[in-house]
Parts: structure tokens; sequence; C-alpha cells
């Protein structure tokens, strides 16, 4: 189970991207906007909604007030070399 990545700070850095920090260090930039469909993620369309993302230290990852969630391997996954 420790290989599961925790997330520990995300900061929106632009429209639908986020910058995710990682427990271990690691840092992502992640561009989210061919992912927002269907019907819990169609609310973050909306750039000041987006922008309420947060983290959830109990499941480790970002999440958004309507419920919506990324799962943290997948945000963990996205190249590194588009990081700052």
């Amino acid at each position: 189970m420790d290989d599961i990545p925790v997330v520990t700070d995300v900061t929106v850095i632009g429209p639908y991207v986020l910058e995710v920090r990682f427990r271990d260090g690691e840092c992502r930039r992640v561009d989210l906007e061919g992912e927002l469909f269907g019907e819990v993620f169609e609310p973050l369309r909306d750039p000041a909604f987006f922008a309420l993302v947060s983290v959830d230290p109990v499941i480790g990852t970002v999440v958004w007030p309507n419920g919506a969630d990324l799962e943290p391997e997948f945000l963990y996954e996205q190249d590194p070399s588009e990081s700052g």
C-alpha cells in the first residue's frame, strides 16, 4: 500500500491545469482540459469552480466541492518533464 502516491499540495497554474505535489517530493503538471466530461466533472469546466480544488488528506488526492476527485495514480503517471 506504500506504493500508492499521496498528494500533499495542489495549485491551479492555468486554465484546467494543476501542479500537484506528492509525499515523495515528486511534482507533476496535469492538464485536465480533455478529462472534464461526465456528470461529476462537467462543473469543473467553469474556471471559478475548477479553482476550488483542494487536497483531501484522508484519501490523499485532489478533490472539488461537488465530490469530484482524481485517482492519485493517474496524477502521478503524468510526464514529470512537463512539471516545473
